[in-house]
């Protein structure tokens, strides 16, 4: 392990603290946080960790290697300079506002500042309890674990704002878990990752300052955050909150148009799930899409009113943006930039959609009727139950002229549909649409080799599909973490062919479909 990280913890500093020092499960007044240890595991293991955070922390390969970065990333150990705290926030959950949340099974250890300047906090999920932990056991399992690694990781290189990880560490003990809430409990491998990010503050941190009317709280908070996590702008500028809610909501936006561009539905959309820097945090029950449907959510407890389904993420993500404005409120004499940073998501999010929308089916920009023509197609792909990411990439690979017989043209997509009968229905429809389309992307405007770069860029080959993930999390399960190692590896480069990897492009299997872990998941997932 390295003789010595540079810990400025910042956070624990410069806010108040919680005066209890103890794990009891309470309610948290006047402070941002509290501090608490993890609780120690019976037999801290090493299951994976991805190279480049490491090198972005300061670890080296010796550093991976040793028992002492277990010990350290499963909660049994320290190192010098890390001073470990739960954050207190609140939010709203489906709607509706639900109190104190905070960080129940999240554990920051400390903020390293690397060699290049750059903060990076280190945060356990599964240490164990904490004074917000309610009635849970403060623990995560593998499955889960293993799930919120390779996701960050594969978000990441795929060019979506996120939250990192830097391991999975198994504990060597079991934990209880009703996975799909249903009374059928079980003991599952337990596991701590270690998620890696600038910045774990939430909208949901200044919502519970407000809610107990703490405004001395809430302004600490904000002059905080903008000091530390955005030091371009002036912390002395008496326009500092217009400023910086403008850049939260923009930068949220840009989030939301890239979730929309690889299929990514993140399942539990609460406001305490937010980042104020505009990355993608808490990775629970989601799902990249398989066929392509705007109506799907992977969440059970979200089957029924699907608040959280992919198409409906930008709405959600303004409802928030707007519950994060009222927060805000106490600090605005004028709540018209309030109303000016709501205004500018929107803007912002229109025209990267659209953009991101040109760029995916190739165009380069998207006029009226090229708008329409991606819409339709769209509609085609739902109507007919085809892959979304094999799609777009059977037309960012498309080489030559669409054939005359339908059949044929629809043939040359390649294995993208989930059910033959659909296919052969919308086999005409597709056909005339594909014509179309290429007659668009041939057009006397378009410079070919600019929009195929972009369609290259835009449309991945590899995603990671629930039912990789869950292969890999059976095969760990079962003592054997190379598909664990090997899907990590595949992901680095999402966007490049891969000879020998083929399959993890492949189609959701019919197994998969219904398959617990592979279709619909639970928060605990």
């Amino acid at each position: 392990m390295p003789a010595a990280l540079k810990f400025d913890n910042r956070f624990v500093r410069e806010l108040p603290g919680d005066p209890l020092n103890t794990n009891e499960r309470r309610q948290v007044l006047g402070a941002a946080w509290s501090a608490v240890r993890p609780t120690p595991v019976a037999k801290p293991t090493l299951l994976a960790h991805a190279r480049e955070v490491a090198a972005l922390v300061g670890f080296g390969p010796e550093d991976h290697d040793s028992s002492r970065f277990a010990e350290v990333f499963g909660g049994n150990a320290l190192l010098t300079g890390m001073q470990p705290y739960a954050a207190a926030y609140g939010g709203h959950q489906f709607g509706h506002w639900a109190g104190q949340l905070g960080d129940g099974r999240a554990i920051s250890l400390g903020e390293v500042i690397n060699a290049r300047g750059e903060r990076w906090e280190l945060q356990l999920k599964g240490a164990g309890p904490t004074p917000y932990s309610r009635s849970a056991d403060g623990r995560a399992v593998l499955r889960s674990s293993i799930r919120e690694f390779l996701c960050s990781e594969a978000m990441h290189h795929l060019g979506v704002p996120t939250t990192r990880a830097l391991s999975v560490v198994t504990t060597g003990e079991p934990v209880l878990r009703d996975m799909f809430y249903d009374g059928r409990a079980e003991l599952e491998p337990g596991a701590v990752v270690c998620r890696v990010a600038p910045s774990f503050i939430r909208f949901g941190n200044f919502e519970l300052a407000t809610a107990r009317g703490d405004e001395a709280l809430l302004r600490q908070l904000a002059d905080f955050t903008i000091a530390r996590d955005f030091p371009q702008l002036d912390a002395k500028d008496p326009a500092r909150y217009a400023q910086w809610f403008l850049e939260v909501c923009t930068r949220t936006a840009t989030m939301i148009v890239h979730w929309m561009r690889v299929g990514f539905v993140h399942g539990v959309m609460n406001t305490d799930n937010m980042s104020v820097l505009g990355l993608t945090i808490d990775y629970g029950p989601y799902g990249f899409l398989d066929d392509f449907n705007p109506h799907w959510t992977p969440n059970t407890t979200d089957a029924t009113g699907k608040r959280y389904r992919y198409s409906q993420q930008p709405a959600v993500a303004q409802w928030n943006l707007e519950r994060f404005a009222d927060a805000l409120q106490p600090l605005f004499p004028d709540l018209e930039p309030l109303k000016a940073g709501i205004g500018a998501y929107v803007e912002r999010f229109n025209a990267e959609y659209r953009a991101m929308l040109a760029a995916k089916f190739g165009f380069p920009t998207l006029d009226a009727e090229r708008e329409r023509l991606a819409q339709q197609g769209l509609g085609l792909l739902m109507e007919a139950e085809g892959d979304h990411t094999r799609f777009f990439r059977a037309l960012t690979e498309w080489n030559g002229a669409v054939s005359h017989d339908d059949a044929t043209a629809v043939a040359a997509l390649g294995d993208v549909f989930y059910d033959e009968a659909k296919r052969e229905a919308a086999a005409p429809a597709l056909a005339d649409w594909l014509r179309r389309w290429q007659a668009s992307r041939t057009a006397a405007d378009v410079d070919v080799a600019a929009t195929q770069a972009a369609m290259e860029g835009a449309n991945p080959r590899f995603i990671l599909r629930n039912y990789l993930a869950q292969q890999a999390i059976d095969r760990a399960t079962a003592g054997d973490a190379s598909m664990v190692h090997e899907l990590l590896d595949t992901l680095r480069r999402p966007y490049e062919a891969q000879p020998g990897r083929e399959a993890f492009t492949a189609k959701r299997p019919e197994w998969a479909r219904h398959k617990a872990g592979c279709s619909m998941l639970s928060c605990s997932s």
